[in-house]
């Protein structure tokens, strides 16, 4: 009786003590076993709302107490080395069913989030808008791939190809293994699903899973012993990595066989365009691909970059509101690589241009286009510092493992060195540098991962390489800029031609993490272009300078010219300042002018017409690349006065006004008619760029004899060789030759892109002809 008091006693005391706001902390739930999962609007794997799985079901963590130490054991539990932070108040969004855990105390010793004093599993006075989320640091814990089941750590995961299929690049298909206690298991099969295999497909950079011949795979399991997994795996098809995946039932290892029922699990994954091997013989004929209606623009590397979106025939950005990566794997999968590893916000890789098309972007992660996805229409008070980006999972190419850098201060930089099949071995070799240029130094880095290019070099004796490496095995190197690897690009094959020899002279680059983009003002050409004519007395300087037509040289000084003035703002929207290629000690003074000329050509100004002939030219020298003005919150840090140091701030403009010697293109000897008006900057690639498809502005123009109308100005790319006007000389050439000439000699494959260039004038122009 007196047990029974006491008892009713206690259990009032603690329910007064709950409705007076007070909560109690209830001991460790022990041996409990549990499953933790990061889930939410999140942006990288490795952030999210903390979910538990407990009694048959996912349920979320109250923020009342969480502390850092709570969020160290959630993420070492998850496999990661630590937390960075931990976030309240539902940042991740709510989550749904039960709030499992509340007032949890973590001393940060734990092994388990189950470990730490809590009210207990489902006592809690909270709502989803309290739900609590972590970051954890991207570092794994060695040994931890992902989580199985509750105290189970699995090292590693992989798709084993059979004998048959060993040799193709990338390994499509083959048995799921996973590495548990250092031994490679198979799962069984019973339980596996099309979106377990989506899942993994998605993390090895495949777009999606396909059928396969199961007859070999049986014939190898009876033949063989086989070790199972003790777990079966659930995934949903959307999660970015296994580790996302809940566990399904144990296997009943003691059973003979225990996967009596199936056979262990066989992925089979459809690569991306990109990256499926090639199996048709000839050229085909020119073709021009499908318009996609997503690309990234901006990433440094393979499948990575800013989103942008087609619409209306007007390439636009994407805000990142509710940006996470259930959305941005749907633009990777859409572009052939697989799952997303991070969606990135706030312009990460670069801000783009034009208008922001998408707004709150909604996915299942089921659609096929971003485009099928909900948003919203209205982006009212988006910017351009909130656009989206992704980086992907790419297929194992290898690119990496037959290219390095040798001699170079750090990993970034070096001289090129390629691995080559010679007499049925392959040799480390070097690459000839005669016509190394930007290019050609873009592909290098990205095929190793290390972003973008800073310098193309053509001597290396400062750098000693591999002295075993020193013969040159790959010459006449000529690259579009978007290829994956260097083999990729235009080169000699086996005939080897290299005047200058290796040695001193081979090839060699500088790699960086980030990289400046310019971008011309197309609206601010077209509202300040007009006329001028003016005497050739006071073109004195401009003469000097080359900044008018040849006719002029055959002129007295009592004639005029007629200008096509204008202004251009150059905007620099990349992620690094935009500096000369050359320092000060070799720039070039020019008396007439006083001033100093930091690039010889920095812009190209041309008139052609319609059908792609250049009539008019002009050029701008960088006589002073510095900072006229800038986006709030940036300072200038470039200035011409007093022979200071050159460059466009990133967020900053170099405004070149109409008013200003040859900013315009001498038309006097242009007859009336309908032409294009082209800017091109940085036509000569000299400087390093995140994007060269954006330094081009083309305008249609009319030009009646005594004015001018500009119109339809636009960012687009260059005027191609076939866009309105016949092949030029060289390119026709060439293009008859292939028949003539074995593809082994020429060292190109069947879909190879043929780098033609073109000599027009004052520059070149670099195009691109399909066969």
């Amino acid at each position: 009786m007196w047990s029974s008091i006491m008892a009713a006693l206690c259990y009032l005391v603690t329910l007064l003590s709950l409705l007076a706001g007070g909560r109690a902390s209830g001991p460790p739930t022990g041996g409990l076993q549990v499953q933790l999962r990061l889930a939410g609007e999140k942006r990288k794997h490795y952030e999210g709302r903390v979910e538990v799985y407990y009694g048959g079901e996912w349920g979320t963590v109250c923020d009342d107490d969480f502390s850092i130490y709570a969020a160290h054991v959630v993420c070492r539990e998850l496999g990661y080395l630590e937390a960075v932070a931990w976030h309240p108040s539902s940042k991740y969004g709510r989550g749904e069913g039960k709030i499992w855990l509340d007032n949890v105390h973590c001393t940060g010793r734990e092994e388990s989030l189950a470990q730490c004093p809590t009210n207990g599993f489902g006592v809690s006075d909270c709502r989803h808008t309290e739900d609590v989320g972590v970051v954890c640091s991207q570092k794994r814990i060695p040994g931890f791939k992902f989580v199985s089941a509750p105290q189970q750590r699995v090292e590693d995961v992989r798709i084993r190809a059979i004998y048959s299929q060993r040799k193709r690049v990338p390994v499509t298909e083959g048995f799921l293994e996973v590495k548990d206690g250092g031994k490679w298991r198979q799962i069984c099969d019973e339980e596996w699903t099309q979106m377990n295999a989506r899942v993994v497909c998605g993390m090895y950079g495949f777009p999606g899973e396909k059928g396969y011949n199961s007859r070999p795979y049986k014939l190898l399991t009876r033949r063989r012993k086989i070790s199972y997994f003790g777990y079966s795996v659930n995934c949903t098809g959307n999660e970015a990595d296994l580790s996302g995946c809940r566990m399904g039932r144990a296997l009943e290892m003691k059973a003979n066989p225990p996967c009596m029922k199936g056979m262990p699990v066989v992925v089979s994954c459809v690569p991306g365009r990109a990256f499926a091997p090639s199996h048709s013989a000839g050229y085909s004929k020119a073709y021009r691909p499908e318009q996609p209606l997503v690309r990234l623009r901006g990433g440094g590397n393979i499948g990575e970059g800013r989103v942008e979106v087609l619409k209306n025939g007007e390439w636009g950005t994407v805000c990142d509101d509710n940006w996470d990566l259930q959305s941005a794997t749907v633009v990777c999968r859409e572009l052939g690589y697989g799952s997303a590893k991070e969606a990135l916000s706030g312009g990460r890789l670069g801000q783009g241009m034009g208008p922001v098309h998408m707004n709150e972007v909604q996915c299942s992660g089921f659609e096929k286009s971003l485009t099928e996805c909900r948003f919203n229409h209205e982006a009212l008070g988006c910017s351009h510092e909130e656009d989206a980006a992704v980086k992907c999972n790419v297929p194992a190419m290898g690119f990496q493992n037959r290219l390095r850098l040798s001699g170079g201060r750090n990993p970034y930089e070096g001289r090129v060195e390629v691995l080559v099949d010679r007499n049925g071995s392959t040799v480390w070799g070097t690459v000839c540098s005669e016509s190394w240029g930007v290019m050609e130094a873009m592909v290098v880095c990205r095929q190793l991962g290390m972003g973008f290019a800073s310098h193309a070099f053509q001597e290396t004796w400062y750098w000693q390489g591999d002295a075993s490496a020193d013969d040159v095995v790959m010459s006449g190197v000529r690259c579009s800029g978007t290829e994956m690897s260097l083999p990729q690009c235009l080169h000699h094959g086996k005939h080897i031609s290299c005047p200058k020899g290796g040695g001193r002279f081979a090839a060699g680059v500088s790699c960086t993490e980030t990289a400046p983009d310019l971008v011309l003002n197309a609206q601010l050409v077209e509202q300040t272009t007009y006329l001028e004519d003016r005497p050739m007395y006071a073109l004195q300087c401009a003469h000097e300078e080359n900044c008018l037509s040849s006719t002029a040289n055959a002129r007295d000084s009592s004639s005029y010219r007629r200008l096509l003035r204008f202004s251009s703002q150059i905007h620099n929207n990349g992620q690094s300042d935009f500096r000369p290629k050359s320092g000060h000690h070799s720039w070039i003074w020019h008396e007439c002018h006083r001033h100093y000329h930091s690039m010889e050509v920095f812009t190209h100004y041309d008139l052609m017409s319609l059908n792609g002939t250049k009539v008019a030219e002009g050029h701008k020298a960088s006589f002073c690349l510095e900072d006229t003005e800038c986006d709030e919150g940036i300072e200038k840090r470039y200035a011409c006065a007093n022979f200071g140091a050159q460059g466009i701030t990133v967020g900053c403009s170099d405004t070149y006004r109409h008013d200003i010697d040859c900013q315009w293109i001498d038309i006097t000897d242009v007859k009336p008619g309908d032409y294009i008006f082209q800017v091109v900057i940085n036509p000569n690639y000299e400087v390093a760029e995140s994007d060269y498809t954006n330094n081009v502005m083309k305008c249609k123009c009319r030009y009646d004899g005594s004015r001018i109308w500009t119109y339809n100005c636009h960012i687009g790319e260059q005027m191609s060789c076939n866009e309105g006007k016949e092949w030029p000389q060289e390119a026709q050439e060439l293009r008859e030759n292939q028949d003539k000439t074995s593809r082994a000699q020429q060292g190109l494959t069947s879909e190879s892109e043929v780098i033609v260039i073109v000599s027009q004038h004052v520059h070149t122009t670099k195009c691109v002809l399909r066969f």
